[in-house]
């Protein structure tokens, strides 16, 4: 059977108004508590304690401030999670709470450690609730946004569907808030920068995430074989009808070339330096999938340790990819734009002829 993971935005939770909307939640939880019971694999990434713990406290005035967003989502984060247990408590089904950070994502080990937690919840017939630990993240730590926090917990899951659930039908042609004429796009083969183009940004004064963060979640999602469909949390019976592959929102496929495991890894990495590339090199990298060798680097930028992720860029500053090094930065410094076989002899020691094998590179 199926799993999918739900997002839902905080404008969808609280249906535009300043508040958890108990209802919809419940309608919510009831058409989850049915693909469930169906044996779906259900896992709900959550937005809403920020609001949550708005309402709870009466609408205070706090300065704007990091500290006054983590007040808020320390006092609504249980208010949030009390919410979904009660409404889930109605048809008999147990949730686990987890909070994320990005230093959860931030190294393999610990990724393989939430994915573990994930799947035993997911084993024990649990419904996983996931949320980002805005408590205690600052921006060095954060994820960013819950539609990326879903892409890379559909990535945890192994999932085979990601639903990001807004207040929008889907991704349409133009902005259909200020054009009457915008069209839906039901089918998203391929997201290019033309898709990127046509994403705006939030407007409901609710949320942190627009079109243009789910247009990067449905990009990690796909890209690591996981179907990803943008719909209207208003909808009735979206959940079920989703599941039910009913032509709903936009669909974004996965490519004929989806990554594996290891490589799913590198997109949730944080990015500890820089390296930019020649013309050379970059045409190896992107045409012909090959590692990248000492003598294609033409910059080094950060201080990095051997394993850890950096940016490959080209001469105009382009992204490229992301890639797990075998040298660390002060190595790289002394290597740069050598020939494989002089390595050893520049540093004494070798850990082979590549800087970053293409098994350890996810192109951009």
């Amino acid at each position: 059977m199926k799993t999918i993971v739900l997002k839902f935005g905080t404008s969808v939770l609280t249906q535009g108004s300043s508040k958890l909307n108990r209802p919809h939640m419940l309608e919510i939880v009831r058409q989850c508590a049915t693909l469930h019971q169906q044996g779906y694999r259900i896992i709900i990434v959550t937005s809403g304690a920020v609001a949550a713990g708005r309402h709870y406290l009466n609408y205070p005035s706090l300065p704007a401030t990091i500290a006054s967003k983590q007040l808020l989502a320390a006092v609504g984060q249980s208010q949030l999670i009390q919410t979904w247990e009660q409404l889930f408590e109605i048809y008999d089904i147990k949730i686990g709470q987890i909070l994320l950070t990005r230093a959860d994502f931030e190294d393999r080990e610990r990724f393989i450690n939430a994915r573990d937690t994930l799947m035993a919840l997911l084993d024990n017939q649990i419904i996983p609730v996931i949320n980002e630990n805005d408590a205690v993240a600052t921006a060095e730590i954060k994820v960013g946004d819950n539609d990326n926090l879903s892409a890379l917990t559909a990535i945890l899951a192994h999932a085979d569907q990601l639903y990001l659930l807004t207040d929008q039908q889907g991704l349409f042609d133009c902005d259909p808030r200020s054009n009457p004429d915008a069209k839906l796009i039901s089918v998203v083969e391929k997201i290019t920068n033309e898709t990127r183009a046509i994403a705006g940004g939030s407007v409901s004064g609710l949320g942190t995430g627009g079109m243009s963060t789910k247009i990067t979640a449905a990009d990690i999602a796909t890209r690591s074989g996981i179907e990803t469909i943008i719909a209207a949390g208003g909808r009735k019976n979206v959940i079920v009808d989703l599941a039910n592959d009913v032509d709903i929102g936009t669909k974004f496929k996965v490519p004929n070339h989806a990554i594996d495991g290891r490589k799913q890894w590198l997109f949730a990495a944080p990015i500890a330096g820089k390296i930019t590339v020649d013309q050379g090199a970059e045409q190896a990298l992107t045409i012909q999938h090959k590692s990248l060798l000492p003598a294609g680097i033409q910059q080094i930028d950060g201080t990095f340790s051997r394993g850890e992720v950096i940016m490959l860029q080209n001469t105009n500053g382009k992204p490229l990819a992301r890639g797990m090094v075998r040298y660390n930065s002060d190595a790289l410094q002394q290597i740069k734009g050598q020939q494989s076989h002089k390595i050893n002899d520049i540093l004494g020691y070798e850990y082979g002829s590549v800087v970053i094998h293409c098994d350890d590179l996810v192109l951009l």
